[in-house]
């Protein structure tokens, strides 16, 4: 190569690599932003919000109770009032979403859709998390994912969940703060000032080898946390579905349903900054073992909320929340949930009866309900030839949540179906502020 032509290649070279170093500077996303984002907050979900995030579901957890009949339900609360953005794993599955939902609000402007990646539908945990930051704007939280302890990390099922709020960031234009500590969104209670609370069984199982002052650390770098409050253990019936089948009230066993290990959105939420529901068990379900174990439980967290303060050093108000009785159904071969636990190796030693039908025990609570400005969507269980008591525990429940949100209208759902897949209506749905930055 000729001298003059060297020196050509050696400016063009260098010129295309000072042009992607600026591009690579100035994208938000890079990993190579040299200037630290600092947030001051998350907004609590008892805030104005301006939509809510759902994930249209693609298979039911059992047979015969609808995921998508749920999805619905809740977008019939809230359509009216709020943009609901429907993220759709593939194209398909978003001209499913919105064939049905064109058909049923042919004239709403509040529907947005959206084609990103999924396995499953808990936009709560692997879904975006919209944090403020000092200088106003907007980013996202972006934390480590491992299928809520039952895989790992670089598992396609759980690095597909991961990046989905990462493809959001990258949709809305959103910076995006990472960190390879794992947690879920359904295991953090913010009260929008500062306070966290979050279940130490769930964080500190899916960190073994962090401490809590190095997970601190973390909830403020990603959360802007002042103050976090451990908790203890969730509910029973949230159990890791591989430590074993739990005894029931006739000394039977009963699987979970691939729940999270106690997430605290199930037993402890702010309803507003300085007041928390907590679940409590009634008298009446104390020769119930599952119910015992979990009295034991949401009194020692109790426990700890009476001598707890929030970021200002002030004490909380604490409200209980009665807990629904067991709900127990069974499973079959070809359940989506019933395939896949049977897969699994159980650490008390049993042997799951593949190919016979089990009991299983939903994730059932009355704390999972969603909070929007103008609505809360809460979850029932009575149902046609059910005793009354559990129809009277859900009004009582419905009494109460408008007890403790005055200015909101309370919607109550039947969201089985959803319990039967570790979770219920505030582990499918996301809240997202009114945007700046994007």
């Amino acid at each position: 190569m000729a001298k003059q032509e060297r020196t050509t290649f050696i400016r063009v070279s260098m010129l295309v690599l000072v042009i992607l170093l600026v591009f690579s500077n100035c994208n938000p996303h890079s990993e190579k932003n040299k200037t630290p984002l600092k947030v001051s907050r998350q907004m609590s979900e008892f805030e104005k919000i301006d939509a809510l995030w759902l994930i249209w579901p693609t298979a039911d957890h059992k047979s015969g109770e609808s995921l998508e009949e749920v999805t619905l339900s809740i977008i019939d609360a809230l359509v009216s009032d709020l943009k609901i953005i429907i993220s759709c794993a593939d194209d398909e599955v978003l001209e499913k979403a919105k064939s049905i939902l064109s058909e049923k609000y042919p004239s709403s402007t509040n529907l947005i859709f959206k084609v990103i990646p999924s396995m499953e539908i808990w936009a709560r945990d692997m879904g975006p998390t919209f944090v403020e930051l000092e200088n106003g704007q907007h980013a996202i939280a972006d934390f480590n994912f491992n299928s809520w302890g039952y895989a790992d990390t670089l598992d396609v099922a759980a690095k597909t969940e991961e990046l989905f709020d990462e493809r959001v960031a990258e949709l809305l234009g959103l910076p995006l703060i990472s960190s390879s500590m794992i947690s879920e969104g359904g295991n953090r209670e913010l009260n929008g000032k500062g306070t966290l609370m979050v279940s130490e069984t769930v964080e500190q199982g899916r960190n073994p080898g962090m401490s809590k002052t190095a997970m601190e650390l973390e909830y403020q770098r990603l959360l802007g946390a002042k103050k976090v409050i451990w908790l203890k253990n969730g509910l029973l019936e949230d159990s890791h579905t591989f430590l074993g089948p739990l005894t029931t009230i006739d000394n039977s066993k009963a699987y979970t349903v691939v729940t999270t290990n106690g997430h605290v959105d199930e037993f402890a939420r702010f309803v507003n900054d300085s007041t928390i529901l907590l679940a409590s068990v009634d008298s009446t379900d104390l020769k119930d073992p599952i119910a015992r174990e979990n009295h034991k439980r949401m009194e020692e967290n109790y426990k700890i909320l009476l001598e707890s303060t929030d970021q200002d050093g002030e004490p909380f108000h604490i409200i209980r929340m009665s807990l629904p009785e067991s709900i127990l159904t069974t499973m079959s071969p070809g359940d989506y949930v019933y395939d896949y636990i049977k897969t699994l190796d159980y650490t008390d030693g049993s042997e799951f009866p593949a190919g016979d039908t089990v009991t299983v025990v939903a994730a059932a609570s009355y704390l999972n309900f969603i909070i929007t400005t103008e609505v809360i969507v809460g979850q029932r269980y009575w149902r046609e030839g059910m005793p009354e008591e559990i129809k009277t525990r859900d009004e009582e429940t419905k009494a109460l949540l408008a007890s403790v949100f005055p200015n909101r209208k309370v919607v109550m759902i039947d969201a089985l179906a959803v319990n039967l897949g570790g979770g219920g209506l505030h582990c499918i749905s996301m809240h997202q502020p009114k945007l700046t930055g994007s």
